[in-house]
């Protein structure tokens, strides 16, 4: 290749960000067109957040961003600059014990393939630090922008409904 041709190469618009992911900073310079949830699986090895129908549809890449849910196939990473991240990694305890919800979900049989579940877990997350008492038409409703093959959701409705009442036990 000439000196003109290689001059005529686009490289690609890069920034750095910095963010935190589960309590872990990071800083890293890339594309600007890469998405969070892409940065997730390939900046920050956090693979649990699933790349699904990548329009935003399914929730498998739900991720909390400062405490709100997000679609991490919809947001690019430099959007996530300064902000707190967290991934259905971050829901367990330092030394891999499940939390409350996580435990219900096993408990309940909420999940098959698996597929689903980081996306069903942040969406529920998010729901129970924002209502202590959910009715199971609260949590159908939180549910509606996920979407799940194998459970048909009953088990699922449970599994949230026993978290809460668990978290309010122990309020």
């Amino acid at each position: 290749m000439s000196d003109a041709q290689s001059s005529d190469i686009i490289k690609p618009d890069t920034r750095t960000i910095e963010l935190r992911v589960n309590g872990i900073a990071y800083r890293r310079t890339i594309e600007t067109r890469m998405t969070l949830v892409d940065f997730l699986r390939h900046e920050a090895d956090l693979t649990g957040t699933h790349v699904g129908c990548e329009h935003g549809v399914c929730g498998a890449c739900t991720v909390l961003v400062d405490g709100r849910s997000a679609r991490g196939c919809l947001m690019l990473a430099v959007q996530a600059e300064g902000a707190e991240i967290t991934t259905v990694e971050g829901l367990a305890a330092a030394d891999g014990t499940l939390n409350v919800l996580q435990t219900a979900f096993r408990e309940h049989g909420a999940l098959q393939c698996g597929f689903c579940t980081p996306g069903m877990l942040m969406t529920l997350t998010e729901l129970l630090q924002d209502s202590a008492d959910p009715s199971a038409e609260q949590v159908r409703e939180a549910l509606t922008g996920n979407l799940c093959r194998c459970t048909g959701y009953q088990s699922i409705v449970e599994a949230a409904l026993d978290a809460a009442k668990k978290l309010r036990e122990h309020a």
